[in-house]
């Protein structure tokens, strides 16, 4: 393993500058929550708010996923919330296959290396991709146990940002299976770590906690 510990790898990620998605980013983001967490989230990559802060989820997409976390009894500051893909992509579309492959194979395995999670959250297209096979779809695969590439133990759900383009029944029945994945992914979590606390008394406010590196980011474009 090329790094020391977690927070060089950290420092690292944070200074990458390896592919072409770097040049449209403010820079690259990195992770939050703990890396002693036997619980992982993996997301696709950061929006507009995620770039300005260096950290993933913390946007309208990561509030929405603070919801649905706190309904199966977790905060964020209990689990670590990382990306496949480190630098936004241009206009925010979607990451490629090929394009998380080369990212998440510097930096999304070192951070699985370290942190060695007993359960992996997989949010969106992107991460399943990653994590279980290009050929995948969430449509399709989602609330399905698959064993990563790390043999470590995931199930797929939708990306929050999906449900914040549902109105209706839609959105609705969306809702729900999101919180039976999430349900199933704690439940199991539990089985090999019954003693952890996935719940703190109070929730973190993620973008105050990071408004100093959104700061140091805007000072340093």
């Amino acid at each position: 393993m090329p790094f020391a510990n977690h927070q060089e790898l950290e420092s690292c990620m944070l200074n990458c500058t390896l592919c072409h998605l770097r040049q449209d980013a403010i820079g690259p983001t990195s992770y939050n929550g703990s890396p002693d967490s036997p619980l992982a989230i993996v997301g696709e990559g950061p929006g507009g708010v995620e770039d300005e802060y260096g950290v993933p989820l913390v946007g309208p997409s990561g509030q929405l996923l603070d919801k649905a976390l706190a309904s199966v009894g977790i905060t964020r500051d209990r689990v670590y919330t990382t990306n496949v893909i480190k630098c936004r992509p241009k206009n925010n579309r979607t990451p490629t296959v090929e394009e998380g492959v080369f990212c998440a194979g510097h930096w999304l395995d070192a951070e699985m290396a370290f942190v060695r999670p007993k359960i992996i959250i997989a949010l969106g297209s992107v991460a399943l991709k990653y994590l279980y096979g290009p050929d995948k779809r969430i449509t399709k695969d989602r609330g399905q146990w698959f064993t990563t590439k790390y043999d470590i133990p995931a199930i797929a759900t939708y990306h929050p940002a999906y449900l914040l383009r549902l109105t209706g029944k839609e959105l609705v029945k969306a809702k729900w299976e999101v919180y039976y994945d999430l349900q199933a992914a704690v439940e199991k979590c539990r089985e090999y770590a019954p003693a952890y606390d996935f719940k703190s008394a109070e929730p973190p406010d993620l973008l105050a906690l990071y408004t100093p590196r959104r700061d140091s980011r805007k000072e340093g474009r």
